[in-house]
C-alpha cells in the first residue's frame, strides 16, 4: 500500500511539472503562431519534425532499455555493471549522431531532398549540432528513470522548456521579419537543448554515477534497444511524410503553396497540441510506472503487475474520455480565444476523438517495452501507421486537410486494439479493463450535451471566454459525477463493482424515503 502510494505521489509531482512545462510550450506556440503567422509556424513544425526524426534515429530507444537494463542488474545484484551501461548508451548514438549533424551541416543534396520548401533546410542547419548533445542527454535521462530519479528528470525538461521560451520570445520580438523570426525561434531551441545536455551532466556525475569500459554491453544494449528505435523512428518519419506530403497533396489537388503550408500549420501546429493534451498526464504515468512494471515482472511478482496494469489504463481512459467531450463543444471556441483562428479551433473539435485511442495507444505502448515486448508493439504500430500514411496518400482529393485527422483515428484505433489484446496476452495475471473502456467511451455523449446545451445558454450572457470556460467545468463534473456513480473512479479496483455500487446505493435511498 505505500509503494502504491509513493508511486501516485511521485506520478502527481511529475504530472504537475509535466503539465507546467506544456503549458509554457503551448503559450510559446500561441506567442510564435502570433509571431510567425501561420506559415512561419508550418516552416518551423516542418524543420523541428525532421530534427525529430533525426534524434529518434539517433536515441529514441536507448533511454528506456538503459533504465530497464539497470534495473534489471539490481534486481539481479549486479548493480555495478550500470556504468558500461551508461558508457555504451553514449557511444551507441555518438555513432549515429555525429554523421548525420555533419551531413546537414555540408547541407547535401540530401537533405534539399527532404523538404518541399527549401526554406526549411537553413532552419535545420541552424539548429542541427543540437543533435549530438541531445542525444547524449538521453542517455543520461534513461539512467534518471532507472535510478527513479523522476523529479531530477521532471526539473531539467522543465527549465529547458522555460530557457528556450525566454530565448525565443526575447530573439523572435526583435526579428525583422516572419522569416527572420523563425530563424531566431530555432536558435532558441538550440539553446535550451544545450542547457539541458549539461544541467543533466551535471546531475548525473553529483550523484556518483560513472562511465566504464563498455565493450559487453554494446551488443545487448543495441540488440534489446533496435526495435524500440526503430518504432519511433517510423513514428517521426511519418511525422516528416506528414510535414511534408500532406502539402504537396494539397498543392497537388489545386492548394496554393502558401494557403498549403498554412492549413498545415493551423491542424499539425495548433489543433494537434491541444488534442494531445491527454498525453502530458498519462506520459507521466508511463515514466514513472515503466521501472515499477520492469521491477514487478523481473522479480515475478505478477499480481502487482496486474494490478499497476489496470491501474494505468483505466487512469488513461478516465483523463481520454473527460477531456474528449469539452473539445467536442468547445472546439471551434478555444481556437478563437486561443489563436484567434476559428478554422484551427474546427480542426480541434473534429479531432477531438482522436484522445481516447491515442491515450490508449500511449500507455499500452509502454506497458509492452517494459516487459521486454518492443518487436510486438513495432509490428502493431506499423499496421496503425500504415492506415496513416494510406489516408494521407489517397484522401486528401476528397477530404482536404481533414485526411490527417480521419488519419490518425483511424491509426490510433488499429493499434490501441491491438496492443490491449498483446497486454491482456503477454501478463500472466490478465488485467481486466475492457469494461471500464467501454464504459468509458459511453460516458462522453451525456458529457458532451451536458457541456453543450450550458455552452449555448451561456455565452449570450456572459461572453464566449466566460460561458466556455463554464460550460468546460459543467462538463468535467458531470464526468466525474458518471464515473463516481459507476463506481469508477476506484483505480485499483478493489471496490464492488460498479452495478452493485449502484445498487446499494439505490436501496439505501429507498430505506431512506420509506422511513421519511
Amino acid at each position: 500500500m505505500n509503494k502504491i502510494k509513493k508511486v501516485f505521489k511521485t506520478v502527481v509531482i511529475v504530472t504537475v511539472l509535466s503539465s507546467f512545462e506544456r503549458f509554457l510550450g503551448f503559450l510559446y506556440r500561441v506567442f510564435l503562431s502570433r509571431e510567425l503567422g501561420s506559415e512561419g509556424l508550418g516552416l518551423y513544425q516542418i524543420a523541428l519534425s525532421v530534427l525529430g526524426l533525426f534524434m529518434t534515429i539517433t536515441s529514441s530507444g536507448i533511454p528506456i532499455t538503459v533504465s530497464r537494463t539497470m534495473i534489471k542488474y539490481r534486481e539481479e545484484g549486479k548493480a555495478d555493471n550500470n556504468g558500461r551501461v551508461v558508457s555504451a548508451g553514449i557511444l551507441l548514438t555518438l555513432l549515429v549522431s555525429v554523421p548525420i549533424t555533419l551531413i546537414v551541416l555540408a547541407r547535401l543534396p540530401l537533405t534539399d531532398f527532404l523538404f518541399s520548401d527549401k526554406r526549411c533546410s537553413e532552419l535545420l542547419s541552424i539548429v542541427i549540432p543540437g543533435l549530438i548533445i541531445t542525444s547524449v542527454y538521453a542517455v543520461i535521462r534513461g539512467t534518471f528513470w532507472g535510478n527513479e530519479r523522476f523529479l531530477t528528470y521532471s526539473l531539467i525538461e522543465l527549465f529547458e522548456e522555460a530557457v528556450m521560451v525566454i530565448a525565443g520570445i526575447i530573439l523572435v520580438k526583435t526579428s525583422t521579419d516572419f522569416l527572420n523570426g523563425t530563424k531566431r525561434a530555432m536558435y532558441a531551441v538550440l539553446i535550451s537543448y544545450v542547457f539541458s545536455f549539461l544541467t543533466s551532466l551535471t546531475a548525473y556525475f553529483v550523484k556518483g554515477g560513472r562511465l566504464a569500459l563498455p565493450k559487453r554491453e554494446l551488443k545487448p544494449l543495441f540488440q534489446s534497444s533496435a526495435p524500440i528505435t526503430f518504432m519511433r523512428t517510423a513514428t517521426s518519419l511519418i511525422n516528416t511524410l506528414i510535414a511534408v506530403l500532406l502539402p504537396a497533396r494539397l498543392i497537388r489537388y489545386g492548394m496554393a503553396e502558401a494557403n498549403a503550408v498554412s492549413e498545415f500549420g493551423k491542424v499539425f501546429g495548433m489543433a494537434f497540441p491541444l488534442i494531445f493534451m491527454p498525453s502530458t498526464f498519462i506520459g507521466s504515468l508511463a515514466l514513472v510506472l515503466v521501472p515499477e512494471l520492469s521491477s514487478n515482472y523481473y522479480s515475478k511478482n505478477y499480481l502487482t503487475l496486474k494490478n499497476n496494469v489496470e491501474k494505468a489504463i483505466k487512469f488513461s481512459v478516465f483523463i481520454a474520455c473527460t477531456l474528449i467531450p469539452v473539445f467536442l463543444f468547445a472546439g471551434e471556441s478555444l481556437g478563437s480565444i486561443i489563436y484567434a483562428d476559428k478554422v484551427a479551433g474546427n480542426y480541434v473539435k473534429k479531432g477531438a476523438m482522436t484522445m481516447l485511442p491515442m491515450s490508449l495507444t500511449i500507455i499500452t505502448t509502454s506497458i509492452l517495452n517494459s516487459l521486454n515486448k518492443e518487436k510486438q508493439t513495432l509490428v502493431y504500430y506499423l499496421s496503425g501507421a500504415a492506415a496513416l500514411v494510406v489516408s494521407i496518400i489517397f484522401l486528401p482529393k476528397y477530404l482536404g486537410v481533414d485526411s490527417l485527422i480521419f488519419g490518425m483515428i483511424l491509426s490510433y484505433v488499429i493499434t490501441s486494439f491491438l496492443n490491449l489484446r498483446a497486454v491482456s496476452k503477454v501478463c500472466p495475471k490478465p488485467p481486466k479493463t475492457t469494461s471500464y473502456v467501454i464504459r468509458g467511451a459511453a460516458f462522453i455523449l451525456p458529457s458532451f450535451l451536458a457541456g453543450y446545451f450550458t455552452k449555448n445558454v451561456l455565452v449570450p450572457l456572459i461572453g464566449e471566454f466566460f460561458g466556455v470556460a463554464a460550460s468546460s467545468l459543467v462538463s468535467v463534473a458531470f464526468s466525474l459525477l458518471l464515473f463516481y456513480v459507476f463506481g469508477m473512479l476506484d483505480f485499483d479496483g478493489k471496490n464492488q463493482s460498479a452495478r452493485r455500487v449502484f445498487k446499494t446505493r439505490l436501496s439505501v435511498g429507498k430505506k431512506m424515503n420509506k422511513s421519511a
